[in-house]
């Protein structure tokens, strides 16, 4: 039987340990294989302080974690993250011995404090790859995906991308079938199309009003539709293509093309979240020659179609859809 380890510790998020729990720790019957044998333990005898105002108590502790084939890390806030030595000690020990480690959301801090991702794709919460890049130079954070499988260590991006990588684990443990069986009892997806690059709130930031970029920026912004050539810019700033090139990186942290096409993938979502414009109509007004290149440059940056992106996220069918409930 295959033994699964869940890790409760200060501050933790209980989302995704519920998550660990519903997939882990459930028995089912009704599946026809023998389950996982799942307990929860921490690294002291006392109650855990969770982040939604309540503690957890339970009688396991490091001694019995150790003894796991799959060490599942849940999520806290990485700036209340104190993890003890003794903790990071106890997953390098499992890790040496062969099991196979599992983060959820920002639990990947806790496994990169223990030296465990150095070298390693990894995945987080949109909202901390910057951040576990900075703190964790060794990481290879991705920070587009849903969720890594690196062989022995896997890490998924944010709240509900814990289920994905969850069933991920069961469809490796148990085939497709079953994974499939379970998403259905969950109710839920047994594989989401895209990453989570889907998710982020990509606009890039405004400049300061004082900055001498701002009008130009805004001005770019209106005219997305129009051919915006590098000599057309800079004449704007009245500066040479390549000095305004220049400044323009020096400012922004890209290239003016690379800036268009942000906006333009931006302003695409929001026709696909708020109108029911073709694919066609909505390339156009965002300032792409043609439908095909919106869906290469969606396909690139947000890691699905223009086409699922609107099932997902069209503000229309939601409101649709909860009128047609009973």
């Amino acid at each position: 039987m295959h033994t699964v380890a869940i890790l409760v510790y200060d501050h933790i998020n209980p989302f995704e340990l519920a998550v660990a729990t519903e997939v882990f720790s459930l028995h089912r019957p009704e599946l026809g294989v023998e389950w996982y044998h799942t307990f929860v333990c921490s690294p002291e005898a006392r109650p855990v302080p969770t982040r939604a105002g309540f503690s957890i108590s339970t009688p396991y502790t490091l001694v019995d974690m150790v003894q796991a084939d799959t060490i599942i890390v849940p999520s806290t806030t990485p700036g209340n993250l104190a993890v003890s030595d003794q903790l990071l000690e106890a997953l390098r020990e499992v890790y040496g011995r062969g099991a196979r480690l599992v983060s959820f959301c920002t639990g990947a801090f806790v496994l990169a404090a223990a030296g465990l991702l150095d070298g390693r794709r990894a995945a987080t919460h949109w909202q901390w790859t910057s951040y576990l890049a900075q703190q964790y130079p060794r990481v290879q954070v991705d920070p587009a995906v849903l969720f890594v499988d690196d062989g022995q260590v896997l890490t998924s991006a944010g709240t509900a991308a814990a289920i994905d990588l969850a069933l991920y684990i069961v469809r490796k443990d148990y085939g497709a079938e079953i994974a499939s069986a379970l998403a259905r009892r969950m109710v839920v997806p047994p594989l989401r199309e895209g990453g989570q690059a889907q998710y982020i709130q990509s606009s890039l930031p405004d400049l300061p009003e004082h900055a001498s970029f701002s009008a130009v920026l805004q001005w770019m912004k209106e005219h997305l539709q129009e051919e915006l050539p590098i000599e057309r810019l800079a004449a704007e700033m009245n500066m040479s293509q390549r000095t305004f090139a220049r400044q323009f990186r020096a400012m922004t942290g890209t290239t003016p093309h690379q800036w268009l096409l942000q906006q333009r993938i931006v302003q695409a979502q929001c026709l696909l979240e708020r109108t029911d414009e073709t694919i066609e109509r909505i390339a156009f007004l965002s300032g792409f020659s043609s439908a095909s290149m919106l869906r290469i440059h969606f396909q690139r940056l947000v890691q699905t179609s223009p086409q699922a992106y609107r099932q997902s996220f069209n503000l229309k069918r939601a409101t649709s859809i909860l009128q047609s409930m009973p």
